[in-house]
């Protein structure tokens, strides 16, 4: 049965020590996300939208406060579980789209199938099928040297996406590529990202994709200032 709620924070704090020194940098942040929605956490560098992000997929520990994501609480799990909970139930996408160079888009693409065990034929033909829905149909075979910045950024949604992840979250998605590209990615990633039973949480500075969201976060020194739903303004 699917959540009503994909992710529900209550009363993160984050501190961090430097020598004798403690910088609180999360300062109880409660917030809730909604399955089909697009997410936009937004704010000032230095804010707390990395940490925060960190916090959410369980790559940080708070220092207090509790992480849920679609009922399962992920303070209360071991190292080893928060790693297999990562790799089978969240998809991630980054600026810097970490592709392996001696691999094609396809095989990019397939790599948490692979990792998981599936037959390698298999996860080929399922990273092929999203590729192709996002218009990389005829890029399968290229490495990442022969594609352009936005094709990249494509195969790495597709590897976020292949698995069928509950959670995306992206960090600075857009901030590499021109208006134009960046554009075309959020098309691509509102295409095959966006479901009932999935959240996807973005990280960004980019305000030439603020219409892509259902909602804005808005950060300021370690608090939430206000969020908002956007009114369906995405285009």
């Amino acid at each position: 049965m699917t959540s009503s709620i994909a992710v529900s924070t209550r009363g993160i704090v984050k501190d961090f020590r430097t020598g004798d020194s403690t910088a609180r940098v999360l300062h109880g942040i409660d917030i809730d996300l909604n399955p089909g929605e697009l997410t936009m956490l937004v704010g000032p560098s230095g804010c707390g939208k990395t940490t925060l992000l960190s916090i959410i997929t369980g790559i940080l520990t708070p220092t207090a406060g509790s992480v849920s994501i679609f009922g399962t609480d992920i303070g209360a799990l071991s190292d080893s579980k928060k790693v297999a909970f990562r790799r089978h139930r969240l998809g991630f996408i980054f600026q810097q789209y970490n592709l392996l160079p001696a691999l094609t888009a396809a095989e990019n693409a397939s790599l948490p199938l692979v990792a998981a065990g599936s037959p390698l034929q298999a996860a080929a033909r399922a990273a092929a099928a999203i590729l192709e829905r996002i218009g990389m149909g005829a890029h399968l075979d290229k490495t990442p040297a022969q594609l352009s910045g936005g094709q990249q950024q494509r195969v790495a949604i597709a590897r976020a996406m292949v698995h069928g992840p509950c959670l995306v979250v992206c960090d600075e998605p857009t901030a590499a590529l021109d208006a134009q590209t960046g554009l075309a990615v959020m098309d691509s990633l509102r295409e095959i990202a966006l479901d009932t039973g999935r959240a996807v949480l973005v990280v960004t500075h980019d305000t030439r994709i603020f219409n892509y969201a259902d909602r804005i976060v808005t950060m300021n020194d370690g608090h939430i200032e206000s969020d908002q739903p956007t009114g369906g303004i995405y285009r």
